[in-house]
């Protein structure tokens, strides 16, 4: 949730909770269940009407990688609805707001806690047990679902899952009103280099996530996609009828990493020639700022750097931005001025067994400018923070393209786009 935040979570032992979130009289209840019984008539009527002549759901961002350190979207959460600025992230499932139920733990944030409805997700219900590691799903209340996620950053969100209003706007028109399951975290642990933030908007591939939930009731298809502006801002969506495909250099997903998105095993090159390093298995994550390479790669894209800079008028230099930085004779203002000393590398992709699809890395999609007029790489050591073998594509190096994650058809996309304004067409943006 802030400036080199992993997205990624990984699932947690149930905990045992004593969250009670209030009782109701049967008034109150029967109430209640009118106003899901209405809720849920008005979901199946905008599913019909979805479903004939389609539609997308697109979100103004804000943030930007450097120095904000994330980017966000406001969401407009309950009854009565409220705003909150959530952290987008593909690289986990759930989405949780910081919550008044009461919290017992909280970080600081832009808005009020959320309060919760006391519509609780129970047990037995699928999202509950996507959430619980494999064969480890038991409940102490079968009425209510327990959570813990952890972020590879060392943050962490505890609490319990409930059901709630989210009011969204089509591009058709058409306005939304889904009943969607989230998390009631009240306990946080913040991770490293924390931003306020109310929550998180969990994007991945798994049945919890808002996409998938919204995708289950024949509202959009499953589908979303993002374009991180350089400038900052940008804009996320769901649904496919914002984008030319003919336009996007597509891959697919991987089955070895069926958890992210993934585009599978990748072979490194530097300024058009393979470097030899292969076998990289890669994700696309927007809850990294940065960008993350294991070990070797890291070493070796720090080798090749380094030769082609050699005798370049560049000298390394300290700044508290980032590890790795270079100085010029004077400050440098933007990536304009010190780009020419920079070759462009890639990650290519074997797609479908025959041809390669490559992901570049221009100077900028790896270098910012720091305070100081430094000019820091924005690729760190993933090994060293704990992902192991994995490497992470970040916030940097998607920016000012269009990244795509087709989950109806199981590929990834991207292409450079416009992303300083929201798409009116399919071809507004490129």
């Amino acid at each position: 949730m802030g400036k080199g935040k992993v997205g990624f979570s990984v699932m947690a032992l149930l905990v045992i909770l004593g969250l009670i979130l209030g009782s109701s009289s049967a008034s109150s209840d029967d109430r209640r269940q009118r106003w899901r019984k209405t809720m849920l008539s008005g979901e199946m009527m905008s599913s019909m009407m979805l479903n004939r002549i389609g539609s997308s759901i697109v979100f103004p961002l804000h943030g930007n990688v450097y120095p904000i350190g994330y980017y966000n979207v406001t969401l407009n959460i309950g009854q009565p609805s409220r705003p909150y600025f959530l952290d987008i992230d593909t690289g986990s499932d759930l989405t949780w707001l910081q919550c008044d139920a009461p919290c017992r733990q909280c970080t600081e944030a832009p808005h009020p806690l959320y309060r919760p409805s006391n519509n609780l997700v129970i047990c037995k219900d699928p999202i509950c047990a996507s959430l619980q590691p494999p064969g480890e799903h038991n409940c102490q209340d079968p009425e209510q679902c327990d959570y813990e996620v952890e972020y590879a950053d060392g943050g962490s969100s505890l609490g319990v899952l409930v059901k709630d209003v989210f009011l969204l706007n089509c591009t058709n028109g058409k306005r939304l009103n889904p009943l969607l399951a989230l998390g009631c975290g009240y306990d946080q642990f913040p991770g490293r280099d924390h931003h306020p933030i109310d929550g998180i908007l969990g994007l991945g591939r798994g049945i919890s996530s808002i996409p998938s939930q919204l995708s289950s009731q024949g509202l959009v298809q499953n589908v979303i996609g993002h374009c991180l502006s350089g400038r900052g801002g940008g804009f996320l969506f769901f649904g496919e009828d914002i984008y030319d495909s003919s336009r996007v250099a597509w891959t697919p997903m991987s089955r070895e990493l069926s958890k992210y998105y993934s585009p599978g095993f990748a072979e490194l090159i530097f300024n058009g020639k393979s470097t030899g390093i292969i076998n990289l298995l890669a994700v696309f994550d927007s809850g990294s700022s940065y960008t993350y390479l294991n070990s070797r790669a890291y070493e070796g894209l720090l080798f090749s750097l380094k030769r082609e800079l050699s005798g370049k008028p560049l000298g390394e230099t300290p700044d508290q931005t980032l590890p790795l930085c270079w100085k010029g004779k004077k400050p440098f203002k933007s990536i304009r001025d010190v780009k020419k000393y920079f070759k462009t590398f890639a990650l290519s992709f074997i797609s479908g067994g025959r041809t390669k699809t490559k992901f570049e890395f221009s100077p900028e999609a790896y270098l910012i400018i720091s305070s100081k007029g430094n000019a820091c790489l924005g690729i760190l050591n993933g090994t060293e923070v704990g992902l192991r073998d994995l490497n992470v594509i970040g916030d940097i190096s998607m920016q000012d393209r269009l990244v795509v994650y087709n989950n109806e058809k199981q590929v990834i996309g991207w292409v450079a786009a416009n992303c300083d304004r929201l798409p009116k067409s399919k071809i507004s943006f490129f």
